[in-house]
């Protein structure tokens, strides 16, 4: 990224030696983030980020549908996408979870009528880190006739991706969740799938997305791409041990404590915990002041005082809610800090329900 900030100031859309120049590494980028994802570099469009994508996806496709089905637990990039479309006129279906968090196909099936547009399901959850049977719900939705896109930002780098495996046909992804820099994202747009922009200028990025491209941001995300491929399976072990390791450990010594969601088919990296008798702000707290960055539910909903709707969504009170957490593992992460904070997290329990006893 530094590379090209200092040296390919080019416009991308230029015939000129510095447009080419910043073109050729724009492409490459494009190869770079397409092969993480075994799909095609033409069916690559460059985005603003993943809220975007997934913006790009939702209201290109379905903008002027009469229906589409989505999921109680999605994203509020795709969520809020759909409101919209419903404002507009088109009717959404929203299918709700059970305990596990995850979609159950024969919903999708039973929800899809003959002027269904679109199908959206995320690949792996945000908040639970559940990955969705998304090559189930494909098979579905190939039958009727109807694309399938999913949010794939939680899943891009954490666990193996293939579109054609998958089968969707359209997926939306970010590149700050692999380490690259925030503002970059990307959706893939499988070859013969119908899709209108949703901003209008220049003939960017396929007439899919107008507007000189981020290089720099682009180039990074490329690279990011790369490494995040050759780490995978590695990095992927790695996190799911220390990820069971805090779990267990927490389990063991925390009373009236519990795992939300399914605790097998799930990325690696994410653990959503339960402390009955605690609320989740306070706690977020008391981490940071001991040196832990933890969070109630989405980043984007941080500062929110209602409860998580991925939750609640599974059936959780809302005081069970409220006193869930969840926990986020990364690349820098390593066993003795899991351990400093399981350490953590019991004290700040102890200490919390003792005041909530004596409140």
């Amino acid at each position: 990224m530094v590379s090209c900030l200092e040296q390919v100031y080019g416009n991308a859309s230029s015939i000129h030696h510095f447009g080419q120049s910043a073109k050729q590494r724009l492409e490459m980028a494009r190869r770079q983030v397409a092969s993480l994802i075994h799909a095609n570099p033409a069916e690559i469009t460059f985005t603003g980020g993943g809220t975007e994508a997934d913006n790009l996806a939702v209201l290109g496709v379905a903008r002027g549908a009469k229906h589409i089905v989505t999921s109680a637990i999605e994203h509020p990039a795709v969520l809020m996408a759909a409101m919209q479309l419903e404002r507009e006129g088109v009717s959404v279906t929203r299918l709700r979870v059970g305990s596990s968090g995850v979609v159950n196909p024969d919903d999708v099936r039973n929800a899809l009528r003959p002027d269904t547009a679109l199908v959206s399901v995320m690949h792996a959850n945000n908040e639970l880190g559940t990955i969705q049977p998304l090559a189930e719900i494909s098979r579905i939705t190939r039958e009727a006739g109807v694309p399938l896109h999913a949010d794939g930002v939680q899943a891009l780098g954490k666990i193996p991706v293939d579109v054609d495996a998958l089968g969707v046909d359209l997926y939306s992804v970010s590149a700050h969740k692999i380490y690259g820099p925030k503002g970059v994202g990307a959706v893939y747009v499988r070859k013969g799938t119908k899709i209108a922009p949703i901003s209008f200028g220049g003939h960017h990025e396929r007439d899919r997305r107008p507007g000189t491209e981020n290089v720099p941001g682009i180039v990074a995300f490329g690279a990011a791409a790369e490494l995040a491929g050759q780490h995978l399976a590695a990095e992927s072990e790695r996190l799911g041990a220390l990820r069971d390791r805090l779990e267990n450990t927490l389990l063991e010594r925390i009373p009236a404590s519990g795992v939300n969601g399914s605790r097998w088919n799930r990325v690696p990296n994410t653990s959503n915990l339960y402390f009955d008798g605690i609320d989740g702000e306070a706690m977020v707290i008391s981490l940071d002041l001991r040196g832990f960055a933890v969070s109630t539910g989405a980043a984007c909903s941080s500062g929110a005082i209602a409860p998580s709707h991925v939750l609640t969504a599974m059936g959780l009170t809302d005081d069970r809610a409220r006193a869930s957490m969840r926990f986020s593992l990364g690349r820098n992460n390593t066993a003795e800090q899991v351990d400093a904070l399981a350490d953590a997290v019991l004290a700040s329990v102890g200490h919390l329900r003792r005041i909530s006893v004596h409140a």
